[in-house]
């Protein structure tokens, strides 16, 4: 009885959500795009995974109850909902800096225990998900399930202790780095690979994980890591929220053509990050070139002097952010579907996690109806669209569950 009211009350809000976020898309934000009444049912009827949603950072560093609408963030209840979202994987992020600082494994614990206490607010909206099949029953009984994965593996502290108590608290991926070098692998982003892939520990990791049921994320890690992951796994791992070098040529972050193939051969999949600067090459080099532009301007007149101050001024207002499109988010699926086939592809979107940089036309949780629309316009099938929405990535899920057992 209480399934069967859960189900009509989230229907009758599905149905609001809906006619508020029809008219909201239609805005600048998300420019053109505007999903059909067959995208939207689409978006309703299969499973969407979303594996990098940066909620619990988030509201860690600014609390706000995304049970309810809220004025900031890319996420909240009633948006998701609108956008057909099943099944998001909240980022239980570690800053780099705790490798050194120490507190890694009391943050991680305050991250999941911010999870454990939106659905404890909120029960008859949410759910955790431990498992594939919980996702699925969770979605049957109309609730959205938060599953999580760890980005940044610090919290592991050099001991395969940690993996299995963070595995206990519903952590079910592991990023084996962020932004620097840590005691497991070195990172895409730091110029000094201090293990030149995995070290001794990122090793024996790789095989805990696969022991114990863990997915391996090879997103933030070094290329030399990721070979070194691929070589060593026994279980398809995945990119959670990564996109291509093809369209951003030198960014290591992204996934080269080798490593996708690599990724096929391995079965896993890569879940496509929306992030302007993941997408597009003129976004991915903005920053460095305002950079340098406004260090010349500092250089020549002096950091607080008058003209200094309207010269970058004028820079900024000359050189707005380019943003990418949502276009532009399809070529990155087209090129992997062409590459390495549409059974490697997924959704790691990073909402919550790369500020103002998201694309025109997938702004928050409420446009992946666009998505939809976007791979209908480019004739993709209904089941093309459903490995991509979720069933991809649930597969890999699947199979490393499968695997520890």
């Amino acid at each position: 009885m209480l399934k069967t009211t859960i189900k009509a009350s989230l229907l009758a809000v599905m149905g609001a959500c809906a006619t508020f976020y029809a008219v909201a898309q239609d805005n600048s934000a998300n420019g053109e795009y505007q999903a059909s009444e067959k995208a939207q049912q689409l978006a309703k009827k299969y499973l969407i995974a979303d594996t990098h949603i940066d909620v619990p950072y988030r509201i860690h560093n600014r609390w706000e109850d995304v049970s309810v609408a809220t004025a900031d963030g890319d996420f909240d209840y009633p948006r998701a909902v609108a956008g057909g979202l099943n099944v998001p994987f909240m980022a239980i992020y570690i800053p780099a800096e705790y490798e050194q600082t120490g507190g890694s494994i009391e943050l991680a614990h305050d991250l999941i225990d911010s999870m454990e206490a939106l659905v404890g607010r909120a029960p008859d909206k949410f759910a955790l998900a431990y498992s594939p099949a919980e996702a699925r029953e969770n979605m049957n009984n109309g609730l959205m399930s938060i599953a999580m994965g760890m980005e940044n593996g610090t919290p592991m502290e050099g001991d395969l202790a940690n993996l299995e108590m963070f595995y206990e608290r519903g952590v079910r991926y592991i990023s084996f780095a962020h932004s620097q070098t840590n005691h497991i692998s070195d990172s895409s982003y730091d110029i000094r690979k201090q293990w030149n892939g995995l070290s001794e520990f990122g090793f024996d990791l790789v095989k805990a994980c696969n022991d114990i049921g863990m997915m391996i994320d090879v997103s933030h890690i070094s290329d030399d890591a990721f070979y070194d992951v691929i070589e060593t796994t026994k279980a398809p791992v995945i990119a959670s929220h990564s996109s291509l070098r093809q369209f951003t040529p030198g960014f290591e972050r992204n996934m080269s053509d080798d490593m996708l193939k690599k990724l096929a051969e391995n079965g896993g999949v890569v879940q496509i990050n929306f992030g302007s600067s993941f997408v597009a090459q003129q976004a991915n080099r903005y920053r460095d070139m305002m950079k340098k532009r406004i260090a010349a301007v500092y250089e020549q007149f002096g950091k607080e002097s008058d003209e200094a101050k309207r010269r970058v001024a004028e820079i900024e207002a000359n050189n707005p952010y380019p943003y990418a499109t949502l276009d532009q988010v399809l070529d990155h699926i087209d090129y992997v579907k062409e590459l390495i086939g549409v059974e490697h592809i997924g959704i790691g979107s990073d909402y919550d996690g790369v500020g103002d940089s998201l694309p025109v036309g997938l702004k928050d949780v409420s446009t992946y109806p666009n998505l939809v629309q976007g791979l209908l316009d480019r004739g993709y099938s209904e089941k093309e669209i459903e490995m991509i929405l979720g069933g991809n990535f649930m597969r890999v899920w699947q199979q490393v569950e499968d695997l520890a057992k």
